[in-house]
């Protein structure tokens, strides 16, 4: 009953809080929810230490869901370790989460519809992560999908809100296509879509092709791009990416818990989930190492110039998914989970950091208007220092460090062992570990350091967050300083295989993970030299010549501008798909329902209406009136008699 309770927990609390909040009062619905999820996340570390080493897979049917033709889907729940890592991930942030909003969403009078959203939110995630098919599995994909919606669109009287809400919405509906498609294909093929079904079967359809758009392709390969498409989309790839940021017009809290840690690595655990079908597709493969490492670099040149504080930590999240996808594209399945559960500390830690930033700044996120907080906030610089730490990946070359040093310097080290063309993966996540320490202490500095840029009013009353919403980013610095060195020898040491048992699967022909640990002293030191470099950098512009950003930016105006617009790609997305789709709207309505419709079919229904209506008006309720009438009649019956039939015979 432990996985039971960990899964409905949450949607017991979003119940409670959706439909009877109204009636128990805002404090009874955020202290239900809450509880529940606490007690799933104790429950999830408890199922994280039973699942132990070498665990074998185990399925717990809930009930026969779909059943049609060939066609035989159950609901269950899929408990292997990858389950477990993702359970941990998930309850925790999210408990955590809930406990940090108490304070922080206060003074809304909404309050139990936010939280039965955050509860409704988490019962999709763990949905997802505990699927044994697809169809269960593409349910929670789309339930985390809705939820996001809701939760992003929470201040619906803001239009920017809904317009990122709309936008984050019908961005991943271009990504749900890719992974229906593909879901399609696997019941076409395979004729389920059971998991263990597929990927027994799976070895004996490598190599083989089917007609797909005409064209002979290869079938795992274009099952598996279908599908990364979907990952794409939830994971804010490249491409695929621009809904991420505007995500941030939601609290900051669901930032925290959607953005960073939970429905965005959806995409990394999807692909890491069906190992045994990408590992027959390398084509695939490579395309998502592509992918992964372009995003990687991508978002961190626009995070160098990003002046929202939430802005830039979500693209910092965005370029930290693309490391985790360019790991599981050279193989390193393990290594890229193993940032996926690291990464989920540190970067929750740092967008509720942000937050309690801007509930000490009355709501400002500029950081142009912010400096010196250090000393008005000083637990909030602390905690976001140790995230930072984190995520740069400070730490000892070969001994230990923060979270980030050992989860993200081993997706380095695999990019490199992959031996991708040129190394490209190797240098672009390289030249992104530079870029993030650079925007990473930007954002410290900028917020902490040097004279205030805020008003006197704003500057003199911050004060230090609430308990309620400081005791969560303590837990959270515990996993950024202490998760990566305590969990690296479970996930990518000697003895990863044992752990991960059958959950994640790799090829024969898979060594990238021995490889790892035989490649050159400089490639392993390349982050941290990287990071220190970022480090220098930012310290030199931000703290010894603060005059340098505004010089640098007019030096190099167009790629400043280039960069501060996000690479043009909004601009080139509504000149592309938005602005031709308003025009066809607008000659449809225009042309179609206005001159078609209402022009004819409309158009004459209105005339018979006007006709009927004049008609009726002869009806006056005069007897004398009906009579003359009849004799008119009369009178025109005769008259056709003799002039229409040639006269009385």
């Amino acid at each position: 009953m432990i996985y039971q309770a960990i899964v409905f927990l949450p949607l017991l609390g979003a119940l409670i809080a959706g439909f009877f909040g109204r009636f128990i009062g805002p404090r009874p619905a955020e202290l239900i929810t809450s509880g529940f999820l606490v007690i799933a996340a104790v429950l999830s570390w408890v199922a994280f230490w039973q699942v132990g080493i070498g665990h074998a897979t185990d399925k717990i049917t809930l009930m026969r869901w779909v059943s049609s033709g060939e066609l035989d889907v159950s609901w269950g729940i899929r408990v292997d370790t990858l389950t477990a890592v993702m359970l941990v991930v998930v309850t925790t942030v999210s408990a955590l989460v809930h406990i940090y909003s108490i304070g922080y969403m206060h003074e809304d009078p909404h309050r139990p519809r936010f939280f039965a959203y955050l509860s409704l939110f988490t019962f999709a995630m763990l949905m997802l992560v505990t699927a044994d098919n697809l169809l269960q599995m593409f349910f929670g994909w789309e339930g985390v999908g809705l939820a996001s919606y809701l939760l992003i669109g929470f201040w619906y009287q803001k239009p920017e809100a809904n317009a990122a809400a709309i936008k984050a919405f019908i961005v991943n509906r271009v990504g749900d296509f890719g992974f229906s498609l593909g879901m399609f294909g696997v019941f076409f093929i395979f004729q389920t879509i059971s998991l263990d079904a597929v990927f027994a079967a799976a070895p004996q359809h490598a190599g083989k092709t089917m007609g797909f758009l005409g064209y002979e392709v290869d079938i795992l390969t274009t099952l598996c791009l279908l599908l990364f498409v979907g990952a794409m989309g939830k994971s804010a790839q490249f491409l695929l990416h621009t809904w991420l940021p505007d995500a941030m017009e939601g609290p900051t809290p669901v930032s925290a818990l959607i953005h960073a840690a939970t429905m965005v690595t959806a995409g990394v655990f999807m692909v890491a989930r069906l190992s045994p079908l990408f590992e027959y597709a390398p084509v695939a493969l490579q395309v998502v190492t592509l992918v992964g490492a372009v995003t990687a670099f991508f978002a961190a040149t626009v995070g160098l110039v990003q002046n929202d504080i939430k802005r830039v930590i979500a693209y910092s999240t965005c370029s930290q998914l693309g490391y985790m996808f360019a790991a599981i594209g050279v193989g390193a399945y393990s290594a890229g989970i193993f940032h996926l559960f690291t990464h989920a500390f540190f970067k929750a830690l740092l967008f509720l950091g942000a937050g309690s930033v801007i509930h000490a700044m009355h709501h400002e996120q500029d950081m142009r208007h912010m400096g010196g907080l250090r000393s008005k906030i000083p637990i909030t610089w602390a905690m976001m220092l140790i995230g930072t730490l984190a995520l740069t990946g400070v730490g000892i070359p070969f001994v230990a460090g923060f979270a980030g040093f050992h989860s993200k310097d081993v997706i380095v080290e695999a990019a490199y062992a992959g031996h991708t063309p040129f190394n490209y993966a190797f240098w672009l996540l390289v030249i992104a570990a530079f870029m993030t320490s650079f925007y990473s202490w930007r954002l410290m500095f900028m917020t902490f350091y040097g004279r205030t840029r805020a008003d006197h009013h704003t500057y003199e009353h911050a004060r230090e967050s609430p308990y309620v919403m400081l005791v969560p980013l303590f837990v959270l610095a515990a996993g950024a300083i202490f998760a990566g060195f305590m969990f690296k020898g479970l996930f990518v040491g000697d003895g990863y295989k044992e752990f991960w048992g059958k959950a994640i699967f790799e090829g024969p022909g898979s060594h990238i993970m021995h490889a790892i640990h035989e490649v050159p002293a400089w490639v392993a030191v390349s982050p941290f030299l990287a990071m220190l470099a970022g480090f220098g950098l930012s310290y030199v512009y931000y703290i010894q010549a603060p005059w340098l950003p505004e010089a640098t930016a007019n030096a190099f105006r167009p790629l400043y501008l280039f960069l501060l617009n996000k690479w043009y790609f909004d601009e080139l997305y509504d000149r592309i798909f938005v602005r031709p789709a308003f025009a066809i709207g607008n000659f449809l309505w225009k042309k179609g329902d206005g001159a078609v419709i209402d022009g004819t079919i409309d158009g004459t229904a209105n005339r018979v209406l006007v006709t009927a209506n004049n008609v009726a008006k002869l009806q006056t309720g005069y007897i004398y009136h009906y009579a003359f009438a009849m004799l008119i009649g009369l009178a025109a019956l005769i008259t056709w008699f003799m002039l229409g039939t040639g006269g009385v015979r």
